[in-house]
């Protein structure tokens, strides 16, 4: 079932943000009508229209398969920090979020879990996450 949400949530933010009139803060409005969501993990968590906008165009990237900005976008994530939940290896992959002002990758990261069954964001390279929700978690 939480594979379904997080699709559900990537797969509504890239619909209505794919037009060039819609924000990323009108994405709320159009997934309030998705079932209430339960957090995976006891970590904070972030809704999409808390999320920076690159962070927004990063998700819309996972679920279109790319093209990504940086070379490394795609590979596992190795949860060495052992923050996020404990899950085999491979489950996790990590994406770059542009950072404005950076001639790097900056610090900023998605990581996705499973086929889309959860999502982190990272705004201090791995340090702390949110889990990335659609709306208010209930539960």
């Amino acid at each position: 079932m939480a594979g379904v949400l997080i699709l559900g949530l990537v797969g509504g933010v890239l619909s209505s943000t794919s037009g060039n009139s819609t924000s990323p803060s009108d994405t709320t409005a159009q997934l309030v009508d998705a079932p209430p969501i339960t957090q995976v993990s006891d970590l904070p968590y972030v809704t999409i229209d808390e999320l920076p906008p690159e962070a927004v165009e990063t998700l819309q990237l996972v679920v279109a398969g790319g093209p990504f900005p940086f070379e490394r976008d795609g590979v596992t994530f190795q949860n060495r920090e052992g923050l996020l939940p404990a899950e085999p290896e491979g489950f996790y992959t990590e994406y770059t979020v542009v950072t404005p002002g950076e001639d790097d990758r900056g610090a900023r990261r998605i990581v996705v879990g499973g086929d889309f069954a959860v999502a982190y964001y990272t705004e201090d390279h791995y340090e702390s996450f949110r889990e990335v929700v659609p709306d208010v978690p209930v539960g």
